[in-house]
């Protein structure tokens, strides 16, 4: 009775809130995972049971000298949403190789994409549940590296999925600001603010990210940033950007920047040089003056020792990720709303209706109106993403002082950064560039 009144999954549209959801329920259990009071149950399970790492006892001089190496007494609450994404990353991956080629809904396979809702959560956080039993070790490095990369397309589809929110935002606010004055109002708001927030996170970079003598990387990584979201919003105003790309302007311009900062902020946030980062180095507080060689014993209960964390940038980067997922399925279910509505109505017949003669639950016979394929492997890149940021984008297996710090982590965001900011420039500028292309 209960799943009768639920609105059916068995349709294209429908089926993407279902793969999201899919994921979120994922996510929720990764940060479950974290939770301080699970880390006597996560010690019990089989990935730290027959774990690899070894437990190094050396004595240590807190931030030079020793080497503390982290394992299962430390990270017990990341190695566990590892395993999380991995599973929900292999399902994904499992669905963007069953759906290559699919044309329309009259294909076969279209029934594998929306239905089997049960089966598909058992698939999905069953390989979860047997990813606990890969022992720790050579796995945990591993899958920072896909993450890594995964995290980084990800970032990228974020930024697309911004400039087109930000685009779609702007050009009804513009068309809205012809009848009354409130659009235009929101329009100038919105865009102030958001190159208020740019500026504020710029200079409080520069406060507690940099040092008057040192952190010259950092220095450089906030200038350089800062000159090319100037640049972009400079190119966004410009006369032959306006009169080919009419409804481009500061507001996607204040979006970008503002995102493009905070993927500053997080990839100084995981500089490993201590005197650069300090909100990472405060995990070390107990381990030791600076001058007093400590020898440190396995800690018997893990809970107590555990450097699992969750920040405020890993915070604001999933409601980002999700605000992007759910944009991503409302665009998509609207896109495929105007198709259907713009069809002739012999073809809305004929869509509605099946073979039998029966009402159709599939809203995409005539042909999909994006790639299945494709869809699946952006929400692989989606769980490497949410792996990454719920675990501080950690390095396995690393020194506990330089825990949360991950020079490899440091260079995807801010490389991500640049290849945003450039991908978002040449939408401006090929118009201008390409001229005999229309892209209207």
């Amino acid at each position: 009775m209960c799943c009768s009144a639920c609105p059916s999954c068995t349709n294209a549209s429908s089926s993407r809130f279902m793969y999201a959801f899919i994921l979120l329920v994922g996510t929720v259990l990764g940060a479950i995972a974290l939770s301080p009071g699970l880390q006597d149950t996560l010690k019990k399970l089989p990935f730290c049971i027959n774990s690899t790492s070894t437990y190094s006892s050396k004595a240590i001089d807190t931030f030079s000298g020793g080497s503390l190496q982290v394992d299962c007494e430390y990270a017990l609450g990341y190695m566990a949403v590892y395993r999380v994404c991995f599973g929900m990353a292999c399902f994904f991956a499992l669905m963007a190789l069953i759906m290559l080629g699919v044309k329309s809904s009259r294909d076969p396979r279209s029934h594998i994409q929306n239905n089997f809702w049960p089966l598909k959560f058992l698939i999905c956080f069953g390989a979860a549940i047997g990813a606990i039993f890969i022992p720790d070790g050579s796995f945990g490095p591993a899958m920072m590296w896909v993450g890594l990369i995964g995290g980084l397309a990800f970032i990228l589809v974020q930024l697309v999925i911004i400039v087109d929110f930000a685009h779609s935002l702007a050009e009804s606010w513009i068309e809205g600001a012809e009848n009354s004055r409130g659009y235009y109002y929101a329009l100038a708001g919105v865009t102030l603010l958001g190159y208020i927030l740019s500026l504020t996170g710029i200079t409080l970079l520069y406060i507690y990210f940099t040092t008057s003598t040192g952190c010259g990387i950092n220095k450089f990584f906030i200038s350089i940033n800062l000159i090319f979201c100037l640049a972009i919003s400079v190119i966004s105003v410009l006369p032959a950007v306006q009169e080919r790309l009419p409804h481009s302007g500061l507001l996607q311009s204040s979006l970008v920047t503002l995102y493009t900062v905070y993927l500053t902020w997080s990839a100084v946030a995981n500089n490993p040089e201590k005197a650069c980062n300090p909100g990472m180095f405060g995990l070390m507080e107990g381990f030791g003056n600076g001058t007093t060689t400590t020898t440190i014993a396995p800690p018997p209960n893990p809970s107590h020792n555990s450097k699992v964390t969750f920040d405020t940038t890993n915070i604001i980067g999933l409601v980002v990720w999700l605000l992007c997922i759910l944009y991503n399925c409302i665009s998509s279910a609207v896109e495929v709303s105007k198709i259907t509505h713009d069809n002739s109505e012999k073809r809305d017949t004929e869509a509605a209706t099946g073979a039998d003669g029966k009402p159709s639950t599939d809203n995409e016979v005539e042909g999909v109106t994006y790639s299945w394929s494709m869809f699946h492997i952006v929400f692989v890149c989606a769980s490497l993403y949410v792996m990454m940021t719920l675990t501080n984008w950690y390095k396995p297996n690393s020194d506990i002082e330089l825990f949360n710090g991950n020079e490899a982590s440091m260079w995807v965001k801010i490389i991500s950064s640049w290849l945003g900011v450039f991908i978002y420039g040449w939408s401006l500028a090929a118009p201008i560039i390409l001229s005999n292309r229309d892209f209207s």
